[in-house]
């Protein structure tokens, strides 16, 4: 009798364990936790040096975390996050109220974490003597007001101005429709879109009457560690606020003039989180927004941590 009732009971136990066990593990098959498991994430591809950069760092300091990123455009990232096929998209914006609203219908509990400021760079070919613009010439061009180089330049010789983006649907094409152009279109008659950051670089680099339309992270020398060198084979234009642009008003995309509010052409990236289990795309995202390595990579990629405390000194130089 004794032994029919301890084997009723090892039985009762078993089921309970395994009900038990089937009802903690999630629907989807997901394991991960906040610092270990495997996850697919996604990201506009303008930012992958850094976020390449963060991948692996933070993989070196959690071993039991296997992070794999897809970049894509930025249209694409949010669709695959509001398809829950990924948890974590690295944008250039925010949720739009439709699409928080739509989530939050889901019972799911959208949130955009801030992770640095990234600045909308101009470049040009090195054979382009040109180097200063205003906000209002490249409204203009974009807007298809302005298409030769003279009627910005009236000594330039390089003809039509071609536009170099990274993608249809990229960030950077998003920017400029909402921010430069004010919600319209971009109708210059020579746009020009490639596949990839690197090869808006290309582009610009083979044909001299270029210009074009990246996010500084791509624009770094890695020579250089403190930050104030750009790449050797493109120039990078000045941008200034007044119209027409000077010496004087116009600005580089450094690290302190961004900080400052001098270069005018400055988003926000942001890590878009909807994972309702708080796991490995939440530890990941504050990697990047709260760690102070998560940070110094953006640091040192020439972008401005979010969360920046920039030490200022002035600078005394003797002619003894």
């Amino acid at each position: 009798m004794k032994q029919t009732t301890f084997n009723v009971l090892v039985g009762f136990s078993l089921i309970l364990g395994l009900a038990l066990s089937c009802k903690d593990k999630p629907k989807n098959g997901r394991t991960d936790t906040y610092s270990s498991g495997t996850i697919t994430f996604v990201s506009d591809e303008s930012f992958s040096p850094i976020i390449n950069e963060e991948v692996a760092v933070f993989e070196n300091t959690y071993p039991n975390a296997k992070l794999k990123a897809i970049y894509t455009n930025e249209l694409d990232a949010v669709n695959m996050l509001m398809k829950e096929k990924t948890y974590l998209a690295i944008t250039s914006r925010k949720f739009t109220a439709k699409e928080k609203k739509n989530l939050e219908d889901r019972n799911f509990m959208p949130i955009a974490i801030p992770l640095a400021y990234d600045a909308l760079t101009l470049i040009v070919n090195n054979a382009n003597p040109d180097t200063i613009i205003s906000v209002q010439d490249i409204k203009q061009i974009l807007g298809g007001k302005v298409a030769q180089w003279k009627d910005i330049y009236p000594t330039s010789k390089l003809g039509d101005i071609e536009v170099a983006f990274d993608n249809k649907q990229s960030s950077t094409v998003h920017y400029c429709v909402d921010s430069i152009l004010g919600g319209k279109p971009i109708n210059s008659p020579n746009i020009y879109a490639v596949n990839k950051s690197a090869e808006v670089i290309d582009f610009v680099e083979k044909h001299p009457n270029a210009i074009g339309v990246i996010g500084s992270n791509w624009l770094n020398d890695k020579r250089d560690t403190t930050n104030v060198t750009f790449k050797r084979n493109i120039k990078v234009m000045g941008v200034s606020k007044i119209h027409p642009a000077t010496v004087e008003s116009s600005w580089q995309p450094y690290q302190f003039y961004i900080y400052n509010g001098n270069y005018p052409l400055v988003r926000t990236i942001y890590a878009l989180l909807n994972d309702p289990l708080h796991a490995l795309p939440w530890g990941f995202a504050n990697f990047i927004a709260a760690d102070h390595r998560g940070q110094l990579i953006i640091h040192r990629a020439g972008l401005l941590p979010y969360r920046a405390n920039m030490a200022v000194r002035d600078v005394v130089v003797s002619d003894r």
